[in-house]
């Protein structure tokens, strides 16, 4: 979920465009539905408030792209504010006409008192809040009554998709009118748009949008209709459905495609953006490593130093005086500000000045872990500052061994971050070093410093009682940050990158402005729009041809069925062949045509062996299907210039134009093994039996018949499943093959 969040975060700009599009396409349906329909529904004043809303939309997409100001937050606020109005306006116009009740106009003043009142002594957050609690929710909800209303007095398709924008407003309402900013306030607090990213990790302008297309759509479905029932024709109602469809699936596709464009263009300089951010927060990293190391160096040879601590039970810590200066040599060479040496009991044995030795009696809070994870035996490496903001420091810290091999102390450096924080204050972007809780430690945003980057959990806020003055600070992040992501950093939309410093959970931000992406994502943004308009045109001009279209329709509908006439009386109705009266009408032709220019013209005569055994033991209904599964086989296997026609049973006959008998034979065979190769349902294996007949000058057509029949009865008696070939007149028998 966390990963589908950042992702729709990232894409928040073209939210905002669906979300504005889709209403400006509700409006442009209800005026379109208002010009065409009077008397029932006032679609004018829903189409106004779906106009202005969506051009709200727009001018929340560009504070999202360009940045906010007082002043057009009030403006954006109180456009969203009119426009709900109008929403409540619609509801209560049309209540009269559906006998329900609804009060005066004089409603509104009040209610708008309510919102300019937040505005003026709370701000606009909790106005804005407001203005959706009170005209969004019960003008959502006051719509959708009157879409019930105008349900039951419906019938058909209009009564159901009538339906659908009731409940579409109804869940509008709960999105647009519940679920609302942030502000001090039930039920604000509680239902918000952070809230509801956290529990489904989709931001709720995304179902807002959704439910806005929804709602533009089933409300042009609701004009299709109209006119359709107005022009009493029921194949433009049937245009009208195919080109409803058509129009969500292209502009569903040009949505889809707009994304993806708009997602490419805003990689590319993403991509650019973020590996800037990478070498930046990479030389962070090393400036700091440089600092870090040294340090880490010096007090692994502090405490490698022989003679630091005196051997356990020999008294008062003889070696004093060595680690002493060993621990000033240490501290210099590291250019630390402080350093210790300790004894395993805590006792602190050596420390880095005078006034340590004096002031200090154990060690300091802050460097206690350090302390802790030495005496583990292992290298403690960690960052520290004090309770009121100073020390800000490196602490390391390395065991020192006992002959025994145990653990006889800890030896302890520490350094300055200030330093630091000085040589990087003229650093191009803001930087932030920070604990890990998101407590800003180091910055060149001084104004940033101590303050929280992303919020504590409940169990933290009381680890952290010494840095209770912070807490109440609210945070700059929603979340705590993870590698790099595109967020609303201090009012700009920023790539911020995170890396934690080495062997610690420290870590490094960077903040890169968006600009360039920004502009490169308006162009994606802007190619959808006009592609978006374009299929509009396209699809409003089309609706307009379709009404002058009728009367040509109805005569081609009208030629159709001419035309099926013809069909039917040329076809056989079981297997849809050609019958016996259009083989015998072409057979005339071709014999005519093959006389004539001198070409080859040949026919096959087939039937089905043992058929009645077929029709006896399985029944007719499996007769015919095998009549019907052998036409398609055989149809399948000849060429497109043959004639393939039922002449009558279960016996077939094909007329090959151009083709001499042996060549005629040879496909007759390549039929016969495929028919007895194929499996027919419900009867398994079939054969045929074939007689093959070439026309020769001087034939008949029944002649032709003739010597074709007496073929098939010589492939009959010959054992079946075979083909055979008429000689010509005189030539002696016919030639057979198995």
């Amino acid at each position: 979920m966390r990963t589908w969040r950042f992702f729709f975060q990232a894409q928040l700009d073209f939210i905002f465009f669906f979300y504005g599009l889709a209403f400006i396409l509700l409006g442009a349906v209800c005026f379109a539905i208002s010009k065409a329909q009077s008397g029932r529904i006032k679609w004018s004043i829903l189409g106004t408030f779906a106009l202005l809303h969506g051009i709200g939309e727009w001018l929340d997409l560009t504070a999202l792209m360009i940045g906010d100001t007082p002043m057009f937050a009030a403006l954006r606020v109180g456009g969203m504010t009119i426009s709900f109005i109008l929403l409540m306006e619609f509801a209560r116009m049309n209540a009269g006409q559906f006998d329900l009740p609804a009060p005066g106009r004089w409603i509104y003043l009040p209610l708008v008192g309510i919102v300019v009142y937040a505005a003026s002594t709370v701000n606009l957050g909790a106005a804005a809040a407001l203005a959706r609690y009170i005209f969004g929710f019960l003008g959502s909800v006051g719509a959708g009554m009157i879409f019930i209303a105008e349900a039951r007095r419906s019938t058909g398709g209009a009564r159901t998709f009538a339906g659908f924008s009731a409940i579409y407003f109804f869940l509008y309402g709960i999105a647009a009118g519940i679920i609302v900013r942030e502000v001090p306030f039930w039920p604000a607090s509680v239902l918000h748009y952070a809230w509801f990213m956290a529990s489904t990790g989709i931001p709720i302008q995304l179902v807002r949008a959704l439910l806005a297309c929804a709602l533009a759509f089933s409300i042009w479905a609701i004009w299709g209709i109209l006119i359709a029932r107005e022009l009493g024709s029921e194949r433009y109602a049937s245009y009208i459905r195919k080109q409803f469809i058509a129009a969500i699936g292209a502009i569903t596709t040009i949505l889809l495609v707009g994304w993806t464009l708009t997602e490419f263009l805003g990689e590319i300089y993403r991509r650019n953006v973020e590996q800037t951010a990478r070498g930046d927060i990479d030389l962070l990293a090393s400036r700091l490593a440089g600092e870090t190391a040294i340090v880490d160096g010096m007090v692994l040879t502090l405490a490698r130093t022989p003679g630091l601590l005196s051997p356990v039970g020999d008294g008062p810590h003889q070696g004093d005086g060595y680690g002493q200066g060993a621990l000033d040599l240490h501290v210099k060479a590291a250019g630390a500000t402080s350093g210790y040496i300790m004894d395993a009991s805590k006792n602190i044995i050596a420390a880095s000045t005078e006034n340590a030795r004096v002031m200090t009696e154990a060690l300091p809070k802050r460097l206690q872990p350090s302390f802790d994870a030495a005496m583990t035996g292992k290298p403690g490496r960690d960052f520290a500052f004090d309770s009121d903001g100073s020390g800000r420091s490196y602490v390391s810290s390395m065991p020192i061994p006992s002959d025994k091999g145990t653990v006889a102390g800890v030896a302890i450096l520490s350094k300055s971050l200030d330093g630091l924080e000085d040589d990087l204050t003229r650093f191009g972007r803001p930087y932030f070093f920070v604990n890990p809780d998101g407590l800003v430690v180091l910055s060149n945003r001084r104004d940033l410093l101590f303050k929280q980057l992303w919020p504590l959990a409940d169990g933290q806020k009381n680890e952290l009682a010494l840095q209770r003055r912070w807490l109440g600070d609210r945070p700059m992040m929603a979340t705590e940050l993870i590698g790099s992501e595109w967020i609303t950093f201090d009012g700009r939309r920023e790539i911020v990158r995170r890396r934690f410093a080495e062997n610690s959970q420290w870590s490094l931000l960077v903040a890169m402005p968006a600009e360039t992406i920004v502009a490169s994502r308006l162009i994606g943004i802007i190619v959808t729009l006009l592609g978006t308009v374009m299929a509009l045109i396209y699809f409003i001009g089309r609706e307009h041809s379709i009404r002058e279209s009728v009367q040509t329709e109805s005569r081609r509908a009208l030629q159709k069925l001419a035309q099926d006439l013809r069909f039917q009386a040329v076809t056989d109705p079981l297997t849809g062949l050609f019958n016996r009266w259009k083989f015998d009408d072409s057979l005339v032709g071709e014999m005519a045509r093959s006389a004539r220019y001198g070409t080859p013209l040949s026919l096959v005569l087939y039937d089905v062996d043992h058929f009645k055994q077929v029709n006896d033991i399985h029944g007719h209904q499996a007769g015919d299907d095998v009549l019907v599964q052998l036409s398609q086989v055989v149809s399948d296997g000849i060429r497109k210039s043959d004639l393939l026609a039922r002449w009558g049973g279960e016996e077939f006959v094909i007329l090959t134009p151009g083709s001499s008998g042996p060549k005629t034979y040879q496909a007759a065979l390549k039929l016969s093994q495929s028919i007895a190769q194929a499996t027919f349902a419900d009867v398994g294996r079939v054969t045929c039996s074939f007689g093959v007949a070439e026309h020769v000058e001087g034939d008949t057509a029944e002649s032709l018949m003739a010597r074709a029949d007496g073929a098939l009865y010589l492939a009959k008696i010959n054992g079946r499943n075979r083909v055979e070939i008429a000689t010509l007149p005189n030539a002696g028998r016919a030639t057979s093959v198995a």
